[in-house]
This record gives C-alpha cells, sequence and structure tokens, in this order.
C-alpha cells in the first residue's frame, strides 16, 4: 500500500469542509453528514480498485482524499450538533470509522475486502441515521431535496463498489440482489428529482444530463448478467454520475439556504 495521508487536505470533488472556519448552518450540515455516507461506499471502491488493480494509481489518491474528507466532516458535524441525539449518534459513527479507517489502511486481498465490505455497511447504516436526523431537526421542506440528491451520490459509489466485489468473486453472500436493488434504487430517485416542483430550469437541465449518463452506465451493467464485467469502464462512469450529482446536490443546498 502506498503511505496513506500524505496528500495535501484538499477534499475529493473538489469541495472544502469547514473547519477553522464559521460553524456550519442547517443546509450544510444535511450536505456534509450525506456526504459521509458517500464516502464510506467510496472508500471501499477505493480498495477493491487497488485489491482488483482498476486504475490503482487513481483509486490510491481517491482513498486518501476520501478519508482526510471523512475526518474533517465528522469534525464539522461534531461542532454542528444541535441535539444530544444527534451528538450520541455522531459518536457511533465515529467509533465505527475508527474501526473503518484502520482496516481501508492495509493492503488490499480477499480476506480484507470482504471484512471492508461489511464495515462500510455499517457505517453506512450509521451514517444514514445521523443524515435523517439532521433532515428532520431542520424542518426544511427543501431538506428531502439535498437529502435525496445526497443519497444519489452514495448510491453512485455503492453500485461501483458492489460491481467490483462481484466482478473480484468475493465470497459474500447477497451481492448480486444488493447490487441490483442500489440500481433500481438509483434509478427510481433520479426520477423522483426530475419530478420536483422546486427544480429550477438549470437544475433540469442538468438532471436531463445525469439522466443520459445513466442509461449509458445502466447499459455496462447489463453486459455483468453474461458474465462479462467491464470494471474499469463501471469505475469511469460511475466516477462521472458522482460529479453530476454533486453538482445537483449544491444546486439544492444553495436552494435551501435561500429559505433559511
Amino acid at each position: 500500500m502506498l503511505k496513506r495521508l500524505a496528500l495535501p487536505l484538499l477534499l475529493a470533488l473538489g469541495l472544502s469542509s469547514p473547519l477553522a472556519q464559521a460553524a456550519i448552518g442547517n443546509p450544510e450540515a444535511v450536505n456534509l453528514s450525506g456526504m459521509q455516507r458517500m464516502l464510506s461506499q467510496r472508500i471501499a471502491k477505493s480498495y477493491l480498485m487497488i485489491g482488483t488493480e482498476v486504475r490503482a494509481d487513481e483509486a490510491n489518491t481517491q482513498l486518501d482524499q476520501s478519508m482526510a474528507t471523512f475526518e474533517k466532516n465528522h469534525l464539522a458535524l461534531v461542532e454542528y450538533a444541535p441535539t444530544e441525539a444527534i451528538r450520541g449518534e455522531l459518536a457511533k459513527a465515529g467509533e465505527l470509522w475508527q474501526r473503518y479507517r484502520a482496516l481501508a489502511l492495509s493492503t488490499p486481498d480477499k480476506q480484507h475486502a470482504v471484512e471492508v465490505l461489511a464495515l462500510s455497511d455499517e457505517l453506512l447504516a450509521q451514517c444514514e441515521k445521523v443524515v435523517q436526523m439532521i433532515e428532520r431537526h431542520t424542518g426544511s421542506g427543501n431538506a428531502w431535496l439535498v437529502n435525496r440528491s445526497g443519497r444519489q451520490r452514495m448510491l453512485s459509489q455503492r453500485i461501483a463498489k458492489l460491481y467490483l466485489a462481484r466482478s473480484w468473486n468475493l465470497p459474500v453472500n447477497g451481492l448480486d440482489e444488493q447490487f441490483n436493488q442500489a440500481v433500481n434504487e438509483f434509478g427510481q430517485a433520479l426520477s423522483e428529482l426530475q419530478n420536483a416542483k422546486q427544480n429550477t430550469s438549470e437544475i433540469s437541465a442538468a438532471l436531463s444530463k445525469a439522466d443520459a449518463q445513466w442509461q449509458y452506465s445502466r447499459a455496462g451493467f447489463e453486459l455483468s448478467a453474461d458474465g462479462r464485467y467491464v470494471p474499469t469502464v463501471i469505475a469511469i462512469t460511475t466516477e462521472s454520475l458522482l460529479g453530476q450529482m454533486q453538482e445537483l446536490t449544491a444546486a439544492y443546498t444553495a436552494h435551501m439556504q435561500k429559505e433559511s
């Protein structure tokens, strides 16, 4: 493994976490807590890319950035935490993160990869709990759009993670079912977002672009039904989807900030 966290603390996707800045508000809290879900899956995906030698150099960079980002976001959310209940769930996420981080630093092999998959799902579930609590706390009518589009970021990385796990023939039960569920959820949520009444003309155009990328990605997914895996193609297309959904989440976050 390359030495971890040697890169500057730059966030993936060109974002910056608000440490050493003013405390974050509700819209950014929904955004960052949602981003933690995505990072839980992106770290596992990067780990599998290194193990399967799929764009390994790029995956090493992604892993460095994702781990640094997760830690920075977590600290920002702990500082923000407006209730004791949210603070408690963030503490649980922090404990899981320490275990997950240590495992993600290990040299990728099939045995460790199975453990990484399991912990990535545990951390995802805990991060999901946190973001739902924060969304409810905000009381914002637009918070669900930030949450929903933010969840699409996560699904783009989850789909890639599960695809790589299948292509590596990892001994994990239910991989096909989990993969199909993630694919179906992404498609359904994309339709929901396209029909949202709050969409501006710019957001609608961006959603149309994301839908075109999604249809292209699905064509690659279907090859695996015949036992033909194209992990490099899927790694590239899901990365494009992630970028598009990040832009949409930022747009919905800005829309939410206007109402506060």
